[in-house]
């Protein structure tokens, strides 16, 4: 059931329940009222009646020490034709309580009579064949003689007003009912409106739309409901791009990897069957088998790459302080044996917060692209300066550059921009990648400033112990 019925349904219940309980508890207010109205004015005439016998019975020749019955029928006979506009109805009872008199029509039993004495005045509301009467009893003490007397007043007028009341109400509060049935309807419309709005979007975003979202239409706690579901559609639709980024970049990387492990195995297998199957002199052996070497060498590279990569995309890695001349000295280890280049290291002194084996493979993998992005004899420079905030590593080199519309993707697995070139020094395409991920490790990335023909500089920034600390 939607929630718009329930809501409406139950506001229906609570109205009529509300209108019910008020209704009965108004007419049965009037309805008492007037009720006690005429109890009172009954029993103000029974107080009458009995002080009209008592004076009648005065009046009474002195002759009788007592009152005879048949006085006491004549003064009821013309106290009750004196009341008769009133439609009032008297009974006469004697000291035993024997009936004297009584008006045509007094329908009313001895119950009350049999509980009335000489110090009490009572009354009853009972009903009879004809209507609803108000019986009271009174005890007369006239002429000594005990004497009761009875009326009976009609009120049957007050009960019908009563029946009049609830039909009326009854009336009343079903056309209550159903005006506010309709009124309930367009409320709880207006109200779950935002409810809908909010079904359909998370249907279409079920159904693959992620862009779309739902109207805000109110500013209370469903408007804000509203909003806070439009910012996690947002958070949602801004992972799953990332997610199908990576869906495709994974595919990217699958079809270059397979790419790249095709030529030299191609290279290998073609030369290994040459080998095998032909006899060769030692000049074309030999070189047969220098090229199942190179690319041999050159998978072994790549596999390497991979393997560094992938351990450091699982963040194991433990930082400690290091000077950077250790570092340095490093480097001039490795490289300064080359001949074919002039380099020159110049270094600021100082103290980084690295993992410094992965640094020096950063720094390694930045000279060797250098090297290979450069001709024999021309100039490397790798220079280190000092900052309060951090320390500044840059490779600069004088070779063919990169284009700027392709610097945003050196840092893909196996991207190369001069793939012939590259894989005629062994190049794999997976250096940068490794130096990418190394360094988001120590929350630092390369910077690359690079001119095709002009060479190329590419940096990174290590950030202070205190400043790499909070960053974690």
């Amino acid at each position: 059931m939607k929630f718009s019925i329930k809501l409406l349904l139950w506001t229906i219940i609570v109205m009529a329940m509300a209108l019910g309980f008020s209704g009965f508890y108004f007419v049965n207010y009037v309805f008492e009222s007037s009720l006690n109205r005429e109890v009172g004015q009954a029993m103000d005439e029974s107080s009458i009646l009995s002080f009209a016998f008592e004076t009648a019975a005065l009046n009474v020749p002195a002759k009788y020490s007592v009152l005879p019955d048949s006085t006491v029928e004549e003064i009821a006979s013309n106290l009750e034709r004196s009341g008769r506009s009133a439609s009032r109805l008297i009974r006469i009872s004697g000291e035993e309580k024997n009936i004297l008199y009584a008006s045509d029509g007094f329908g009313a039993d001895e119950r009350l009579l049999m509980e009335t004495d000489e110090r009490t005045k009572s009354y009853r509301v009972i009903r009879t064949d004809t209507g609803f009467y108000v019986h009271t009893s009174v005890a007369v003490n006239t002429l000594d003689r005990i004497l009761y007397l009875e009326t009976m007043k009609d009120v049957s007028e007050v009960f019908a007003e009563r029946e009049t009341g609830f039909s009326l109400y009854r009336k009343v509060t079903l056309i209550m009912l159903v005006i506010g049935t309709l009124m309930m309807h367009f409320i709880a419309s207006f109200l779950t409106k935002p409810i809908r709005l909010l079904t359909r979007a998370t249907k279409r975003m079920a159904a693959g739309d992620y862009e779309y979202r739902a109207r805000q239409v109110s500013s209370d706690e469903l408007g804000q409901l509203t909003a806070a579901f439009n910012h996690m559609a947002g958070a949602l639709e801004e992972n799953i791009g990332k997610l199908e980024g990576e869906i495709e970049a994974r595919e990217e990387f699958v079809a270059a990897f397979a790419h790249e492990l095709k030529t030299p195995l191609t290279a290998i297998i073609g030369y290994a069957d040459m080998l095998r199957s032909h006899k060769l002199d030692e000049e074309k052996s030999f070189m047969s088998a220098n090229y199942i070497y190179t690319e041999g060498k050159r998978l072994e590279a790549m596999s390497f790459r991979l393997l560094d990569i992938i351990v450091t995309k699982k963040n194991e890695v433990e930082f400690q302080t290091v000077s950077v001349d250790s570092i340095f000295d490093y480097l001039r280890g490795m490289f300064g044996v080359d001949k074919k280049r002039e380099f020159y290291f110049a270094c600021d002194e100082g103290t980084v917060y690295v993992e410094v084996n992965l640094i020096k493979t950063v720094l390694v993998n930045l000279i060797d692209n250098a090297c290979k992005a450069s001709e024999e004899g021309s100039a490397i420079e790798v220079t280190g300066e000092a900052y309060e905030e951090g320390y500044l590593f840059s490779v600069r080199d004088h070779g063919v550059g990169i284009p700027k519309e392709e610097q945003h993707k050196i840092t893909q697995a196996f991207y190369m921009v001069d793939k012939s070139r590259a894989r005629s020094k062994n190049g794999a395409g997976l250096g940068l990648a490794l130096c990418a991920e190394i360094l988001r490790l120590h929350y630092s990335e390369l910077e690359i400033e690079s001119e095709p023909g002009e060479g190329s500089c590419i940096s990174f920034f290590i950030p202070a112990k205190e400043e790499a600390q909070d960053e974690k």
